[in-house]
């Protein structure tokens, strides 16, 4: 009786736990994706097929799984946005090397990419987008052992920070935190291996590739996020968007619906769940 009480006990934390990351992710949807948009649900007859593009190279947002299938993030966005706006029958996603998407797409091999296509002034001339589903947030990493609690801007006070240099946070590290510390590193994983050592009290990177290190063997469960997160479209870009042609905006709020969609009804909550098992945010 008492191994079934811990069970049902552990499992209840565990649904409190997942409850409350959907509820923060929700949250953080509500900062880059309007929740008070009205958009009509668009009505697209004379779209015989609705195919997008996408690489292999981009977990977990797109890659091959183990079975050699096209899996991730992004596929199955695209599948629940193509449910929503009704056209899931007509929906195909093909994968293709990255530098081959834009002239692809161009080219009228398909209608859209999906594969973090960077929303740059360049690309706006050639492409339009939807609204960003997903922006990348920037976080702080700490030992569990010398956790820093918030407000941030005093517990990093003089603290050192490691940073990848020559990446947009250390700038962005200055420019939010300039009493911190920075102490530069040719790259993420010599910066973590730094805090793990005790030579740097944090680390300040891509909430999304540590939220995996942290899960990794090479963490060692020695860490933890602290603080955060950190959004900024001036120093981290405006995210990940659908790119389409100039010609087909109308299929960029046509999408734009059906991303709304998924996202108020909270099915966008579960992908998050299902592909990134330690919230980025």
């Amino acid at each position: 009786m008492l191994n079934i009480r811990v069970v049902a006990l552990s499992l209840v934390m565990m649904a409190l736990a997942l409850g409350a990351q959907a509820r923060a992710q929700d949250a953080v949807m509500e900062n880059f994706w309007d929740q008070h948009q009205r958009l009509a649900k668009p009505a697209l007859p004379t779209l015989e097929r609705l195919r997008f593009l996408t690489s292999v190279d981009y977990p977990p947002f797109n890659f091959l799984d183990a079975r050699g299938r096209l899996a991730g993030f992004n596929v199955d966005l695209v599948k629940a946005a193509c449910d929503e706006l009704g056209l899931l029958d007509r929906c195909q996603i093909e994968a293709r090397p990255f530098a081959d998407l834009v002239p692809a797409l161009l080219a009228g091999e398909a209608e859209a990419i999906i594969a973090g296509v960077a929303i740059t002034p360049e690309n706006r001339e050639k492409l339009a987008f939807t609204e960003s589903y997903f922006r990348y947030p920037a976080r702080f990493v700490t030992r569990k052992d010398r956790m820093l609690a918030e407000p941030m801007a005093q517990s990093i006070a003089a603290k050192k920070v490691g940073v990848v240099d020559g990446s947009a946070h250390v700038a962005m590290l200055q420019a939010f935190f300039p009493q911190a510390e920075r102490v530069p590193f040719d790259s993420r994983e010599l910066a973590l291996a730094g805090l793990r050592k005790g030579d740097v009290d944090a680390v300040f990177g891509d909430g999304v590739g540590l939220s995996f290190w942290l899960e990794s063997e090479a963490a060692e469960a020695c860490c933890s996020f602290a603080g955060g997160p950190y959004l900024s479209q001036r120093f981290l870009g405006e995210g990940l968007a659908i790119a389409v042609a100039q010609k087909n905006v109308d299929l960029a709020r046509a999408l734009d619906y059906g991303i709304g969609q998924v996202i108020a009804k909270r099915r966008f909550s579960e992908l998050m769940l299902r592909y990134f098992p330690v919230s980025a945010f």
